[in-house]
């Protein structure tokens, strides 16, 4: 038995945004499959998608990056979550890196899907923006979180930071050798380890590569 197609009324509405006629064709046709979707505009630009908008009040719009006139999907999303919280907006792209999807989540999409994907992964994208408009999605999310939340730089062991702040102090290998009550020949070792991983060859160039890293705070009186 066939399932009863959803009223036209109750169907959310879509603004489809890209500048290439055959890829709205072809989000026109996933949309269309299904029934609880109707698409009532289509733009290829941030100003017409911006004016559609306003004048459709779509509740999805599916909107590309790169756009005619080489206008910027990311400003008109930015534009379009101003003027309306409540709107849907999937983000599509083929230009997927790390760097793109959290632009795509600052700007206020509610979904971020790349080119690549399946029309299903749309139009799935769509339903979620439809229904959570300002709960960001996108696959690969907790990964990209992981890699812009992983330290950058070398990372120092505990005994490493202490090598460093005793150098900063001026210390020599022999002082700081009695401070951790080790071997000169250990404190060597130490010094040597913190300067391959600061890229350095000697004392003064370690303690300025540190600086820079803010491994160190900077001494009112540098002890080189």
């Amino acid at each position: 038995m066939t399932a009863p197609a959803t009223p036209v009324g109750t169907r959310k509405r879509v603004l489809l945004v890209d500048d290439h006629d055959l890829i709205r064709k072809g989000l026109r046709h996933a949309f269309e499959r299904d029934r609880s979707f109707e698409v009532v505009g289509e733009a290829a630009s941030a100003a017409e998608a911006i004016r559609q908008a306003g004048a459709l009040n779509p509740d999805v719009v599916i909107m590309d990056l790169q756009l005619a006139d080489k206008s910027s999907g990311l400003e008109a999303t930015r534009t379009l979550r101003r003027s309306n919280p409540q709107m849907g907006i999937v983000v599509l792209t083929m230009y997927a890196g790390d760097d793109t999807l959290f632009g795509a989540l600052e700007a206020g999409a509610s979904a971020f899907v790349p080119k690549s994907a399946p029309a299903d992964e749309v139009v799935a994208a769509a339903r979620h923006a439809a229904s959570a408009p300002s709960a960001f999605t996108a696959d690969g999310l907790a990964d990209a979180m992981k890699r812009r939340l992983a330290p950058s730089g070398p990372q120092l062991s505990p005994r490493e930071s202490q090598v460093l702040r005793l150098l900063a102090e001026g210390m020599s290998v022999a002082g700081i050798a009695k401070q951790l009550y080790v071997s000169e020949s250990t404190a060597k070792t130490h010094i040597s380890k913190l300067y391959e991983k600061l890229n350095s060859a000697n004392r003064a160039q370690a303690l300025m590569t540190a600086l820079k890293l803010g491994l160190l705070e900077a001494p009112d009186t540098p002890k080189f």
